[in-house]
């Protein structure tokens, strides 16, 4: 039986990628991708005025990220776009701004323990399996990337705000997210290819109303908890609001507050319903691969509720999502910038070029993988293990993301819950194709059709 090819871009050539993103005029970065950025170590982007580096061989991207000297900081275009949403949060920030950001955040982290995270997941998606029951009895449509961009931010907010996330303020973030990658000037392919390393891009008007609003939000959540007598909770929240400096005694502003959260808030679900759209579509074109889900989550869970010990057992819907992780890292690209000339592999790079990481190229790389455009989640099943740096939806190195775990079973928990439950079906699926801006999404809201399964409606339970 042959190996479904999801959707993804032919790769092609550096100049008919490009002609392709430019005729398409949808920012994709993944279609400007060249056909040596799959098989070779590393090699340039085109021809671009501040020169881009794609780097592909895993030691060398370990070498990159590790970036012990600290040559090879976050790229200054993902950067200037980023920071009108997070501030200069710990996900932009570099050296001494990091560091110190790193270590008033890290008692946060903790909060992340999946056994105490487990509760408000299942919750969440008590509350989500309600909402897709009614769809499939009705028969009307669901948008599968917003439906699932609901859940994960609905997760997220029970997560670190200790409370759900009201329907209306979720769709507010998913649609200003949306407009935001749509819009941020750092992503055309024009200043990709024209802009000078290190020049400041102003936002379009529309980018920075969306980052406002967004803002907004998570400082409306927040503010309650700042109130004068207000109770302090134990939770991610609680934890950073506590949080103070080692060596200068102060906690964050308010400002540097919605930084931190609105990290923790945005890559905790944006990225995770990223992948979740893209398996729920790989699923839907694989009945085969559905039945050998069921078949494992009836053996290990029966039709009763899923707990955490069960997830762990659930073999194969791990292999799933690890694939699916492979072939649709939510991260497209992780960019870096040298700071200083120096050289990679024998290469001289001059300041200012950018150090293009691309784990969508890297996962498909035909020197790392076999069969690397094909699903095939028991490639993850061998004794076999990838080099360092070959497999990195996560990142890699001091930056690695310290939520994986957390991701893991969450996504864990709703593939097996939902998979049980129902099937999806999108219409007009041989449209579908893919693209990246800041993270790795269909071109199209994928419109899918809900069906119940045989499986009774039960309560989950922790």
């Amino acid at each position: 039986m042959s190996l479904y090819r999801p959707p993804a871009p032919v790769p092609t050539t550096p100049n008919k990628g490009l002609l392709r993103a430019i005729f398409r005029g949808e920012r994709d970065l993944i279609g400007m991708l060249p056909d040596h950025a799959y098989r070779d170590r590393l090699g340039e982007l085109g021809k671009s005025r501040r020169g881009i580096l794609i780097v592909s061989a895993p030691e060398l991207v370990q070498k990159i990220l590790i970036d012990a000297d600290g040559i090879f900081p976050k790229n200054d275009l993902m950067v200037g776009a980023l920071e009108g949403l997070v501030g200069q949060s710990i996900f932009v920030s570099s050296g001494a701004a990091w560091r110190r950001q790193r270590r008033m955040v890290d008692p946060a982290f903790s909060q992340l323990r999946v056994n105490r995270a487990f509760p408000p997941m299942s919750a969440a998606i008590d509350l989500y399996e309600r909402q897709l029951d009614d769809l499939a009895a009705t028969g009307a449509p669901m948008a599968l990337g917003a439906g699932m961009s609901h859940l994960t931010a609905d997760i997220i907010c029970r997560t670190i705000f200790s409370r759900p996330l009201a329907a209306d303020v979720t769709a507010s973030v998913f649609h200003d997210f949306a407009a935001f990658e749509r819009s941020v000037a750092n992503v055309e392919i024009r200043r990709l290819l024209l802009a000078r390393p290190f020049a400041d891009i102003p936002q379009p008007a529309r980018v920075r109303a969306a980052c406002a609003r967004i803002r907004g939000h998570i400082g409306a959540l927040l503010d309650p908890r700042l109130a004068p007598g207000a109770a302090a909770i134990d939770d991610i929240v609680g934890a950073v609001i506590a949080t103070r400096d080692p060596e200068t005694g102060e906690g964050f502003t308010r400002e540097e507050l919605i930084d931190q959260i609105g990290v923790f808030f945005l890559a905790g679900h944006e990225t995770t319903a990223s992948v979740l759209t893209w398996t729920f579509f790989m699923l839907s074109q694989q009945p085969q691969i559905v039945a050998r889900l069921r078949a494992e989550i009836a053996t290990v869970a029966g039709d009763g509720p899923i707990t955490l010990e069960h997830v762990k057992h659930l073999v194969f819907v791990r292999h799933v999502f690890r694939e699916a992780l492979r072939l649709y890292p939510p991260i497209t690209f992780i960019p870096r910038v040298a700071l200083v000339d120096t050289e990679i592999d024998g290469r001289k790079v001059k300041r200012g070029t950018m150090i293009m990481i691309a784990p969508w190229a890297i996962h498909r790389h035909e020197a790392l993988w076999a069969n690397a455009d094909r699903f095939d989640p028991d490639r993850f099943a061998g004794e076999r293990e990838q080099a360092p740096g070959a497999y990195l939806p996560f990142g890699l190195g001091p930056r690695v993301c310290v939520g994986a775990a957390f991701a893991t079973i969450e996504s864990a928990l709703i593939l097996a819950r939902l998979v049980r439950r129902y099937d999806f079906t999108p219409e007009a699926p041989q449209t579908v194709r893919p693209v990246a801006r800041l993270t790795t999404k269909p071109a199209r809201e994928i419109v899918c059709h809900i069906r119940r399964t045989g499986v009774s409606a039960l309560p989950a339970s922790c």
